[in-house]
């Protein structure tokens, strides 16, 4: 792994004085507020000889578009200036009528290329199988670089309207419900407190590890879009599993959270670590790397230990290993 990365980001927790708060709206999302796939099938037209060539389904699709403008052809269609592409959206949270939003155009066929080319009129339905939107436009395949990397996709800003609202009565809610994107215990229930000191009252109930539910003031009924602006913005100290993430793949190795070492002597080739011995920090003897700890340390000490006296990163990987495995690494350790 000669390109190996080392990502270390260490999390502390609130204990340690040193965590940085973060606002609440980067920690939950609200029931009801997401968005919404939509998807479709679309030709692109105007291709300069790029496209299709024929086929079944690009075929008959030329075939039903001519009869719906009052043509009747008699043979079969094909050209290399036409493709079958699927269409897909994002519906957003809110969407109101005549609302414009992306799409994104893609291939199916065996066209080259969709530079240049226009997508004709394009119903986009959800999986409940109602019509959200209409897309048209010209298709941009980005810059010269990326047209040649991916000349089979690309996108039309503002490219679709919205033809349907998505009904969900938001302002009529008596309670809401916060879901962590990271479940966790313990930032659920800093959570809760947080949200009842805030509002003066017993509002909030943590009801597992990824649960909020908030009941809606009386003072703040009707006028929802006040009360999650101004509990959005509270400042909660989230927390983290000590954990430790591996990708062995791409070298990538991502540890958080409150990772601590209990006293172990660990030798990795000519690298001798021990934690509990006398002595501290980092040292060479006869040849042989030698780090020492004097008392139970934390990752982010044995890291830079071992790079202050130059061990290579490909090297953790089996040490953090080992040491999961002797049970001197408190923390998880997660392959992926």
């Amino acid at each position: 792994m000669k390109n190996l990365i080392f990502i270390i980001t260490f999390l502390v927790l609130a204990s340690g004085g040193h965590a940085s708060p973060n606002r609440l709206k980067d920690l939950v999302s609200v029931k009801g507020v997401r968005s919404n796939p939509i998807i479709g099938y679309g030709l692109a037209i105007g291709l300069n000889g790029t496209g299709d060539g024929g086929g079944e389904i690009t075929n008959n699709s030329l075939r039903k578009m001519f009869q719906k403008l009052g043509l009747n052809p008699q043979k079969e269609i094909s050209s290399k200036n036409v493709a079958a592409v699927i269409v897909t959206a994002k519906l957003p949270p809110f969407a109101r009528l005549g609302q414009k939003i992306d799409i994104n155009v893609s291939s199916i066929g065996d066209a080259k290329s969709l530079a240049g080319g226009t997508l004709l009129i394009t119903p986009l339905k959800a999986g409940d199988g109602k019509i959200y939107a209409m897309a048209s436009g010209q298709i941009s395949i980005g810059g010269l670089n990326a047209g040649k990397k991916f000349p089979t996709a690309g996108i039309i800003p503002n490219g679709a309207t919205v033809e349907e609202e998505v009904i969900i009565n938001f302002d009529q809610k008596k309670s809401l419900r916060l879901s962590l994107r990271n479940p966790d215990f313990t930032t659920a229930a800093r959570i809760e407190k947080t949200l009842n000191q805030e509002l003066g009252g017993k509002y909030a109930t943590a009801k597992d590890a990824t649960t909020i539910d908030l009941v809606i003031p009386v003072h703040y009924q009707r006028n929802i879009v006040q009360l999650l602006a101004i509990i959005e913005n509270f400042k909660i100290i989230s927390d983290n599993a000590a954990k430790i993430i591996i990708n062995e793949r791409t070298g990538t190795i991502v540890a958080g959270g409150d990772i601590s070492l209990k006293p172990v002597a660990i030798s990795h080739g000519d690298l001798t670590i021990e934690i509990g011995g006398e002595g501290a920090g980092g040292n060479k003897k006869g040849g042989h790397s030698m780090v020492f700890f004097d008392k139970k340390t934390t990752l982010n000490d044995l890291v830079k230990s071992l790079n202050a006296i130059g061990v290579k990163p490909e090297d953790l990987i089996p040490i953090f290993q080992a040491l999961k495995r002797n049970g001197a690494l408190v923390g998880e350790i997660e392959l992926i």
